[in-house]
């Protein structure tokens, strides 16, 4: 994402998170469910379930809850089945977008997120459409007035694969996905905690989207992410 922008957008995702925060709790047991089921309840041993847990500490869900989601996934007691399915498409004025689900009705969640696509004004592509234009990565972001000398000394030891900072200040450093937990721990043993912190699929270039466009992009990304089966949104619309 172009850098003068990617903190105002990262901002802006966060607040619209915080006002959903009862359907990303939902989305974090869902994901703490199937990483417990796949892997088993150690967190120690099992990669994705410490990737979820973190999600849920980060998101402020009660240890008590988290512990008890883990237990439940683990003696498999409500007997779902998740299965994971990944669906592409084009938004307003051809912004890729890609997004995860996990869903234990395959037709449901097809259906659904076909009909979102083509009622806001978007287009559900095939297999492979969009993917090329994401990378899959570990991506941390740094706030403006971070000391950039620091981050770069530190997350390119630690086995970073690139620091970029924006025109806006913001530090963004980027790891290969099995590299992400050694930069994590890396960054914050020196003191540097970043505003954000996830193993995403990253947009290598963008689209800027402003007015009325910007705000039929946000009405389509919205309802995609409001859909109960859908885990999580990456697109390459830049919104000002």
């Amino acid at each position: 994402m172009a850098g003068h922008s990617k903190w105002a957008n990262i901002q802006h995702r966060k607040g619209r998170q915080d006002e959903k925060r009862g359907k990303i709790w939902t989305r974090i047991i869902r994901e703490i469910t199937v990483a417990a089921r796949q892997g088993g309840p150690d967190i120690k041993d099992n990669p994705r379930l410490r990737l979820a847990v973190d999600k849920a500490k980060a998101a402020n869900m009660p240890a008590d809850r988290i512990k008890y989601n883990i237990d439940k996934a683990s003696g498999n007691i409500d007997g779902l089945t998740y299965e994971e399915i990944r669906y592409e498409g084009y938004g307003i004025g051809g912004a890729a977008i890609m997004l995860d689900t996990m869903t234990d009705n395959r037709v449901r969640t097809v259906a659904e997120v076909r009909h979102a696509f083509s009622k806001y004004g978007g287009n559900m592509g095939t297999d492979g459409s969009v993917a090329f234009q994401f990378k899959h990565c570990g991506q941390f972001l740094f706030a403006p007035g971070t000391s950039e000398d620091k981050v770069m000394e530190v997350a390119l030891d630690a086995g970073a694969e690139d620091v970029i900072t924006g025109d806006d200040g913001a530090i963004e450093v980027l790891t290969a996905p099995a590299d992400y937990e050694v930069v994590k721990a890396a960054l914050e043993a020196a003191g540097l905690v970043p505003e954000l912190a996830e193993v995403t699929m990253r947009a290598e270039n963008t689209i800027e989207l402003t007015g009325e466009d910007a705000e039929r992009m946000q009405k389509l990304l919205d309802v995609i992410e409001d859909l109960d089966d859908v885990q999580a949104v990456y697109h390459n619309a830049e919104l000002n």
